[in-house]
């Protein structure tokens, strides 16, 4: 049997040949060529990332700061350089999700999934 992290490096390699990824990279660079959508994507990921570390303390997010960033994703949104990245990422993020699913479920089978777990 192969090492479990030769086959991890693998993955990864697989992973930065795919054509998803390399669809990635180059939306990110168009992204970051463009000043203003730079500026633009940016500002909403701080945003987002600062409205995200709220929610994980605890904090209550503002009906002010829910406006600020809805009013944001649709400034993006209209950014055809922006919205074809964020596009990408998603299925980007889908990829890595199955991918973790395939990789986490033999403890899946030893343990259940968490939400049945907590219900027993």
């Amino acid at each position: 049997m192969s090492n479990i992290y030769d086959l991890a490096y693998s993955l990864e390699k697989a992973l930065r040949d795919s054509e998803d990824f390399q669809t990635l990279k180059k939306c990110y660079a168009e992204v970051n060529a463009d000043a203003e959508a730079q500026k633009m994507f940016e500002e909403f990921r701080n945003l987002q990332m600062g409205l995200q570390q709220k929610q994980m303390t605890g904090e209550q997010v503002t009906q002010e700061e829910v406006e600020k960033a809805q009013s944001m994703f649709q400034a993006v949104q209209q950014n055809e350089i922006i919205s074809k990245l964020m596009a990408t990422e998603q299925r980007m993020s889908l990829i890595i999700s199955d991918l973790n699913k395939i990789i986490t479920k033999p403890l899946e089978e030893i343990y259940g999934p968490m939400a049945d777990n907590e219900q027993q």
